[in-house]
């Protein structure tokens, strides 16, 4: 049975090797020159940044994913735990560092505010239970029905999914610096602490708890493993093929058409963006109207920098964060008054402090990244205007001078999300995770209109972010072989 994916990202990838094992004969066609999705690569004058994802959380989930194939990550790629995971910035020369332990953030915690520690200890607990939940049960439900979150765990749990991260940190921690610390994990599920129901909190026991990681040479070695597991299983990978329409016939998707030419196939399965994979349906075949996607709530847009510097960058680490301007109004900005922040928060990376493959010797690589409400106005003054605020505020942050030291700068935001991606609006991390955007009130992974017709990836279940897209892979596969049996044995382990 023949099945053609749409996209090459982790949730496409993901499923095509859970596909391929229980014997599907499954091809992959990427837009792109490369594979990836918003995970590629930039190599550029001996530098190499990763254009999409920098952070590795949730290993245990990216375990289980090559377990399932009797593989472990070492199989493929180095990966190091990170010390300090990262550090936050609130003002010059002023900084609260986590390091790689809970007990080191514990005496952090206790240093800013007494008795945090007794506190955070305990939230943690809580959090560590929510993930045990969350991560290990309930996100590997393909969201068909409410009734899947309805277990004797989640019973006990109920009011937190009608509570707020915003509301419990900030009942329980008084300082400020810490309570950024804590709200910042949930913005990798899109959307503000104040709407991100309570249960989420397990988000940060992903950070306390478990760590920040790193793989050597970077995320796109995730990929380039995913890649060789599945052309190990046997799938097909067809690069610089855009798909044109889904060729529905009856009723029934029958395969795709890329660059005119006419792929015949059993099931089609989409992990490239939902919305636009519906605009090469014809309208009776969509489920969802242009007004559902107008109306939901996603994730923000970046504006990302790929800068390459002379020199070796003081003061920061791995990953650092810019939190010395208010993050309420920054916030507002992405969700109630969608619009550029005049004075943006921002985060940097620099792989090059971890793994020397990111810059040449005695340099550094860096990229910079500000949050932004997708579907704004996007252009290269616009670009040019906030690379030169964060710039700025960097230097006077960390005391130095780096701006004379930039060899050469790369951008991408809203229209190259766009253009490369097919992004909606240009979002770069798919649908929020609020309450009413949760589970089985996303989009489904299995079209209502077009029988053989499925999708993948973070705007359908889980959400967004990595470790999800890997399990929304699973699920769809899971759900693909409910569907089309091709053996009495057949399972998705």
């Amino acid at each position: 049975m023949k099945v053609s994916i749409i996209g090459s990202g982790f949730s496409s990838l993901a499923a095509s090797c859970y596909l391929a094992k229980a014997g599907y004969d499954v091809t992959i066609f990427e837009k792109n020159k490369t594979i990836g999705g918003r995970a590629r690569q930039l190599i550029k004058n001996g530098f190499t940044f990763d254009i999409g994802p920098t952070w590795y959380w949730m290993p245990d989930v990216f375990e289980r994913f090559f377990s399932d194939f009797n593989k472990v990550p070492s199989d493929y790629y180095t990966l190091e735990k990170l010390n300090p995971a990262y550090s936050v910035y609130f003002g010059k020369d002023d900084y609260i560092t986590i390091e790689d332990t809970l007990e080191k953030i514990l005496l952090a915690f206790e240093k800013e505010e007494k008795g945090s520690s007794t506190k955070l200890k305990k939230f943690i607990a809580t959090a560590k239970s929510n993930y045990d939940i969350a991560i290990k049960d309930l996100v590997y439900n393909p969201g068909v029905s409410p009734l899947e979150l309805i277990t004797f765990q989640t019973a006990k749990k109920v009011n937190q999914f009608f509570g707020n991260i915003k509301r419990d940190v900030r009942k329980e921690f008084k300082n400020e610096r810490l309570v950024q610390i804590l709200e910042f994990p949930v913005l990798f599920l899109g959307a503000k602490p104040s709407d991100t129901p309570s249960f989420y909190s397990f988000m940060n026991y992903a950070d306390f708890g478990l760590g920040t990681f790193h793989p050597k040479k970077g995320m796109y070695q995730v990929i380039l493993a995913m890649e060789s597991l599945a052309k190990d299983l046997g799938v097909t990978i067809i690069t610089d093929s855009p798909i044109d329409t889904i060729i529905v016939e009856n009723g029934q998707a029958k395969g795709v058409i890329s660059k005119g030419k006419t792929i015949s196939s059993d099931i089609v399965l989409s992990g490239a963006d939902y919305h636009h994979t519906e605009t090469l349906l014809e309208k009776p075949y969509r489920q969802y109207s242009e007004s559902y996607w107008n109306k939901k709530t996603f994730a923000p847009s970046s504006l990302l920098f790929y800068v390459g510097f002379d020199k070796k960058i003081k003061n920061v680490n791995h990953h650092t964060l810019f939190f010395d301007v208010d993050f309420d109004v920054h916030a507002e900005a992405i969700y109630d008054n969608p619009k550029w922040p005049e004075n943006p928060l921002f985060y940097a990376s620099f792989p090059s402090k971890t793994d020397t493959n990111s810059a040449p010797e005695g340099q550094e690589a860096g990229i910079f990244l500000i949050p932004l409400a997708p579907g704004l106005e996007d252009s290269s003054e616009l670009r040019e205007l906030y690379f030169e605020k964060i710039m700025t505020r960097f230097e006077t942050l960390t005391s130095q001078n780096i701006k004379k030291h930039v060899i050469f700068k790369e951008s991408f935001c809203i229209n190259d999300f766009i253009k490369d991606y097919n992004s909606y609006k240009g979002n770069a991390y798919g649908m929020a995770n609020t309450l009413t955007q949760t589970a089985f009130l996303r989009p489904k992974l299995k079209s209502k209109k077009v029988k053989n017709l499925f999708f993948t990836g973070q705007l359908t279940v889980p959400g967004p972010g990595v470790p999800p897209s890997l399990i929304s892979g699973k699920l769809v596969a899971e759900l693909i072989s409910k569907h089309h049996i091709l053996k009495p044995s057949l399972s998705i382990a």
